[in-house]
């Protein structure tokens, strides 16, 4: 067995998308195999109704899929093929955009206000990209939930762990998206397939990754290498951190605990051409997928 050094910490940035929703992106429109095969991740974190509720008006996509994961407020969506429905608190969509769909995207808060949920891009292989769209719509009462003695809860999002398997199937990244909660002090050993992509994305509370060695009275800032990476608790806590290769991650939780999601998947490993919410692989399928844009002629109906 061998532990996943730490290779990168970062910090979501704020940034607009759609309307004006006021966002925080962990990374996005980037080197592409750097966490391959994920190409986008946003934190749409928010008390304020008029930073969001303007939601994602009509737009396209093509060649990727989008998951997105409510944790408190609500999402109404809706596409160009007659499709809509409501995601709540707990709730999962995983659309497989494939050879193009037009969809929207309206974020509403809870009765106080809040809206909290996370988007998440996949690339898909060339094989995969002009296939038909699909739906998963995923309810929270679907989703296996593992609770240790220890406290430790986690939620299988996606892919298999500890003996559970997530309800969301048939994606080309084999992906793991798990939502874990470590409880204060406590220090876990979570597996990860060898040859896949990683990483964890801190939105409550503090930990360290890797070796749990050093008191919690010391902060390190960023190091990378052979110490522990600490977590500072804080404020709306952001914070992403990409592990290098290994077959498992070690996480000691602080003092008010640490919840976080663990995401991997196996690398595509191949060129990406890439225009706002468009993924090819060729500046010539991107052109063509323009094109049909402008035509009228994007959506497939003979899928």
């Amino acid at each position: 067995m061998s532990i996943r050094p730490v290779t990168q910490i970062s910090t979501a940035k704020p940034t607009l998308e759609g309307a004006g929703v006021k966002l925080h992106r962990a990374f996005g429109f980037h080197d592409p195999s750097l966490v391959d095969p994920f190409l986008l991740f946003d934190d749409f974190r928010n008390d304020r109704p008029e930073d969001f509720e303007k939601g994602f008006p009509w737009h396209p996509h093509r060649g990727i899929e989008t998951i997105t994961y409510v944790l408190s407020g609500s999402v109404s969506h809706g596409d160009s093929l007659g499709n809509e429905g409501l995601l709540q608190a707990g709730d999962i969509q995983w659309m497989t955009a494939g050879s193009g769909i037009m969809h929207q995207e309206m974020p509403h808060a809870n009765v106080m206000g809040q809206m909290h949920g996370f988007q998440l891009w996949a690339n898909l292989p060339s094989s995969e990209k002009m296939s038909g769209p699909r739906y998963q719509d995923v309810k929270s009462t679907e989703v296996p939930i593992i609770q240790e003695d220890d406290g430790t809860i986690v939620k299988v999002l996606c892919g298999s762990f500890w003996g559970k398997t997530g309800p969301v199937d048939g994606i080309a990244a084999d992906p793991r998206y798990l939502d874990i909660y470590v409880p204060p002090g406590k220090h876990k050993i979570l597996p990860i397939d060898t040859y896949a992509k990683a990483f964890a994305y801190i939105f409550e509370g503090s930990g360290s990754f890797k070796d749990a060695s050093k008191p919690f009275g010391v902060l390190l800032e960023k190091e990378i290498g052979d110490e522990e990476i600490l977590i500072r608790d804080q404020s709306g806590n952001r914070s992403m951190v990409l592990f290098g290769n290994g077959d498992e991650i070690t996480v000691q939780a602080g003092e008010k605990g640490i919840r976080f999601l663990l995401v991997s998947g196996k690398p595509i490993e191949e060129p990406v051409a890439w225009h706002g919410p468009i993924v090819m692989n060729t500046k010539e399928e991107l052109r063509q997928a323009m094109r049909e844009l402008n035509a009228g002629t994007f959506i497939k109906r003979d899928h």
